[in-house]
């Protein structure tokens, strides 16, 4: 998948929320460094996401990536079809040792969501050091997926 900045850029935001408030604070408004794009570094969303009873998402996939020197994290982000409101849901700590990895995020939107169709977009992110400033993100993979939201049974 290509990347583009500022594509990235529109979608980081609500990608952000599992990472806490100051630190997508400080990330926003942070320089971007790009991975270059390689066959290497994917994501994959499962286009299966359920929702339990008291409104917790859980949506999953696999990932992989190369050549991380910081910490990398799997986030997700949902969306109904047509919405423009995303919820963030979870972020799941990465290891890019260039295998193939299974991630899973969990959370509870604010608004609860109903079965059905929606769209999942999952993002491996690097947290780097450079400049001075101490948490500059790195994209390695992102992937957009239309999945369907089930009931957990």
């Amino acid at each position: 998948m290509s990347l583009t900045r500022g594509r990235s850029l529109t979608r980081g935001r609500s990608l952000l929320g599992a990472l806490g408030t100051a630190a997508a604070a400080l990330l926003l408004s942070a320089p971007v460094s790009f991975a270059a794009t390689a066959a290497e570094e994917s994501v994959t969303v499962d286009p299966a996401v359920r929702t339990a009873a008291d409104g917790t998402v859980t949506i999953s996939g696999t990932y992989r990536c190369t050549g991380a020197s910081g910490p990398v994290f799997v986030s997700s982000a949902i969306s109904r079809d047509g919405s423009v409101t995303r919820y963030g849901i979870g972020g799941t700590r990465a290891v890019c040792d260039g295998a193939v990895h299974t991630w899973t995020n969990t959370g509870t939107p604010a608004n609860p969501l109903e079965p059905g169709a929606a769209h999942v977009e999952a993002t491996v992110m690097e947290l780097t050091t450079q400049g001075g400033l101490p948490l500059m993100p790195r994209f390695h993979a992102v992937a957009e997926q239309d999945v369907t939201l089930s009931r957990a049974s």
